[in-house]
C-alpha cells in the first residue's frame, strides 16, 4: 500500500469511492454499521482539491483504498452548511483554552475507506499522514461528525483520540466538532 497525495488524474476513482459511501447511497443499516460521508465532492471538486494538495490517498496497486481531505477552511470556495456552521462557531468552540478563531487549524475530512480495505489500518495510516503533513502548519486538525454517524465517532474519538470541542447544528442535524493536535512524533496524533 502506498500513501501519497492525490493527483488530478485520481479524481474519477476518488469520486466513485466517495459516491459509494455517501449517506444517500447507503441503507440505514449500512450507515449504522459502517458510517457514511456527506457533501457534494464530485469529480470536479476532488480534482480541484487534488490540485491544491488537499487530498491524501491510500493507493493499493492502482486502486484507491481510502482518501482523506485536509484543507485550510478559508480555501474552500463554497463551504457546505456544516463547515459554515463550524466557521460561525469559532468564537465559542475552544481548543486548549483558546477560541478556535485564535488557533491555526486545518479542516480534517472527510475520511473514507473502501469496503474491501476496512480493518487493515488504512484509516489510521491516513490519519497519521495527515498529522505529519499538518505538523508545523497547524495547531489543530478539526473535524465535524454528524451525531448519527456513530462509526465515525468510534474511529476518530475512541480510536484516534480526537477531543470534542462542542456541537453545531444545521437545521435539525447536530454535528460534533472534534480536534487533535498534529505532531510529526510524540503525543497527539
Amino acid at each position: 500500500m502506498q500513501y501519497r497525495y492525490a493527483t488530478e488524474a485520481d479524481a474519477p476513482a476518488m469520486a466513485a469511492l466517495f459516491a459509494a459511501n455517501h449517506h444517500d447511497a447507503l441503507t440505514p443499516e449500512q450507515r449504522a454499521d459502517q458510517g457514511f460521508v456527506q457533501g457534494s465532492l464530485d469529480e470536479g471538486a476532488l480534482r480541484a482539491m487534488a490540485a491544491r494538495d488537499g487530498l491524501l490517498l491510500a493507493d493499493d496497486d492502482g486502486r484507491i483504498a481510502g482518501l482523506l481531505a485536509l484543507s485550510a477552511p478559508e480555501s474552500l470556495p463554497a463551504p457546505p452548511p456544516p463547515v459554515r456552521a463550524l466557521l460561525a462557531a469559532q468564537d465559542t468552540l475552544r481548543w486548549q483554552g483558546r477560541p478556535l478563531r485564535a488557533v491555526r487549524w486545518l479542516l480534517y475530512g472527510p475520511l473514507v475507506v473502501d469496503t474491501a480495505h476496512r480493518g487493515r489500518g488504512v484509516a489510521r495510516r491516513l490519519f497519521t499522514m495527515a498529522c505529519r503533513t499538518a505538523a508545523g502548519r497547524a495547531d489543530a486538525l478539526v473535524a465535524f461528525i454528524e451525531a448519527a454517524n456513530r462509526p465515525s465517532w468510534r474511529v476518530h474519538v475512541d480510536g484516534f483520540g480526537m477531543t470534542s470541542l462542542g456541537e453545531v447544528a444545521v437545521g435539525d442535524r447536530v454535528y460534533h466538532v472534534v480536534a487533535v493536535a498534529p505532531r510529526a512524533d510524540g503525543p497527539g496524533c
